[in-house]
C-alpha cells in the first residue's frame, strides 16, 4: 500500500504561481509513472503532468504545458508540481497518484486515463481573476 499526502494548495491571483508537493510512504515500490491530476467542480478528473520514475522524462496536458513543471526527488520520495503563469481556469481540486508496480503503460498513456490505484488527498487550488 502506498500512502500519498499532497500540500502547497491554496489561493492566488492570475498570473502568479504555486508550488504542489506530493510525499509518497509505504511500499513504495511503484509503476513507472508518478504524477498530478486536477478536478474542477462539475469536471471529470484529468490528468496534468506526469514523470517517469527515473526522473528524467515529463508530460504534460496541452492545457498546462509551458507553464507548469513536475519533478521528482527520490531521496525525498516526493513528486512537485511548479504552477507558473496561473490561470482561474487552472481553479481545481490537485490529485497525486501512483500505481501498483505491475502496473505498465506509457506516461502519456498513463496521463491520458484517471484509473489509478493510489490516489491523494487532493490539496485545492484557487485562482481568482
Amino acid at each position: 500500500q502506498v500512502h500519498l499526502v499532497e500540500s502547497g494548495g491554496g489561493s492566488v491571483q492570475a498570473g502568479g504561481s504555486l508550488t504542489l508537493s506530493c510525499a509518497a510512504s509505504g511500499d513504495t515500490y511503484v509503476s513507472n509513472c508518478l504524477g498530478w491530476f486536477r478536478q474542477a467542480p462539475g469536471k471529470k478528473r484529468e490528468g496534468v503532468a506526469a514523470i517517469n520514475i527515473a526522473g528524467v522524462n515529463s508530460y504534460y496536458s496541452d492545457s498546462v504545458k509551458g507553464r507548469f513543471t513536475v519533478s521528482l526527488d527520490n531521496a525525498k520520495n516526493t513528486v512537485y508540481l511548479q504552477m507558473n503563469n496561473l490561470k482561474p481556469e487552472d481553479t481545481a481540486m490537485y490529485y497525486c497518484a501512483a500505481d501498483r508496480a505491475e502496473v505498465i503503460l506509457s506516461c502519456p498513456r498513463w496521463l491520458a486515463s484517471n484509473e489509478r490505484n493510489y490516489w491523494g488527498q487532493g490539496t485545492r487550488v484557487t485562482v481568482s481573476s
